[in-house]
């Protein structure tokens, strides 16, 4: 039996609903990119993700419930993420523009501020995002 409590984690967003929905649209295959700030990886320590990396999707209970694995990883100014990434995102979006809007709600929310510890966090289009794709290698059963 492999142990996923060795893998590092994949946490899409913050737990509660948009978590819980971001996790379905991993499961359900239409999720296949995400987009995160690089101050975020420098800010809490954590080491940028690398194809062909594995990572356990947790849930909103931090229960790990798919593996995935990294494909490919850009660091990319905010202005340059393009439509396929966009798209792929799973999320509905029709545009890049609808994209960034979604996400710079989410980046511009309190929870994201008070984690980078700035109340008056901002991006603008050369602020450096994470643009990863992946895929789902396995499911997990749920306990």
């Amino acid at each position: 039996m492999t142990s996923y409590d060795d893998l590092p984690p994949a946490l899409f967003a913050f737990p509660g609903p948009l978590r819980d929905t971001l996790v379905a649209a991993v499961l359900s295959g239409a999720k296949t990119t995400t987009t995160g700030l690089l101050t975020e990886h420098e800010v809490t320590g954590d080491p940028l993700p690398v194809a062909g990396e594995r990572m356990a999707v947790m849930d909103s209970a931090e229960r790990p419930v798919a593996v995935l694995e990294v494909t490919d990883v850009r660091v990319l100014p905010l202005a340059e993420v393009d439509l396929r990434h966009a798209l792929d995102e799973g999320e509905g979006y029709a545009s890049v523009a609808e994209w960034r809007s979604s996400h710079e709600r989410y980046w511009h929310g309190p929870q994201m501020r008070e984690l980078l510890g700035d109340p008056e966090f901002t991006v603008a289009d050369d602020t450096l995002v994470v643009a990863e794709r992946f895929r789902v290698v396995e499911r997990l059963p749920l306990p």
